[in-house]
């Protein structure tokens, strides 16, 4: 079980990255445009430098939806390994099988 501030901060850092996404987008295509002049590049930089650190997608962590647990993240599930193998083996999860050979 993750601390819940840990995952208090993670949610604080999603919504951050969402609400600002837009405007990220059009700083760095700015940036990578050739078409863009230099003060234009230099500017676009400047403002992406000054955004606060949460505003990049990048620093959004993956939990567990059950207890919040960051590592061995399933995405196909929002699951961790471990919450995986017991929603599985309890027959919570469709067509999800133990397998036996």
């Amino acid at each position: 079980m993750a601390r819940w501030s840990k995952i208090a901060k993670g949610e604080e850092r999603r919504r951050v990255a969402v609400r600002r996404a837009a405007r990220r987008a059009e700083l760095s295509e700015i940036v990578r445009l050739l078409s863009s002049t230099g003060t234009e590049r230099v500017a676009a930089q400047r403002e992406l430098a000054r955004q606060p650190r949460d505003a990049s997608a990048t620093r959004v962590r993956n939990r567990d939806s059950v207890d919040g647990r960051p590592r061995r993240y399933l995405r196909a599930f929002g699951l961790s390994r471990v919450n995986l193998r017991e929603q599985a083996h309890a027959g919570f999860l469709a067509g999800a099988r133990k397998s036996s050979w």
